[in-house]
């Protein structure tokens, strides 16, 4: 089955109705056919985000705990290499939560990302390989 990268703008979209993406982000859901991946730090950047209303985030947990989004581990090994992307795009500035998925996507081999971050439009894996970026 094909995987697809998940930021947190869209998991935050999917969860609050009045977010200028909440409708894209349902539509994409809706008709995506491909496992989610994504990490613990865009599920506590979403969670943070939704601190607005308690049912969203109760909403959102039981959305993740049902299995929508697989939550790829980030260990300690991985840190050196999240720490050289978050330099090397520093002038952005990259956070934790896009450095983990860029690091993921290096590591899983996946190039497709569901987002609505520009700044995956700049980030660049191994070989110069650029993101294709869905939802928009």
């Amino acid at each position: 089955m094909q995987r697809i990268l998940i930021d947190s703008g869209p998991l935050i979209a999917l969860f609050d109705g009045s977010d200028r993406c909440h409708s894209a982000t349902v539509e994409f859901i809706k008709t995506n056919h491909s496992e989610l991946i994504t990490t613990l730090a865009s599920v506590t950047e979403t969670l943070h985000m939704l601190d607005f209303n308690r049912n969203a985030q109760i909403d959102f947990l039981g959305w993740v705990n049902a299995g929508a989004v697989i939550l790829e581990p980030i260990t300690a090994d991985d840190f050196l290499r999240i720490q050289q992307l978050v330099t090397k795009y520093s002038d952005l500035p990259m956070d934790f939560a896009d450095a983990c998925l860029v690091f993921l996507a290096e590591k899983l081999n996946i190039t497709q990302i569901a987002t609505i971050d520009r700044d995956f439009d700049v980030y660049r894996l191994k070989g110069k390989r650029p993101f294709t970026t869905l939802i928009k």
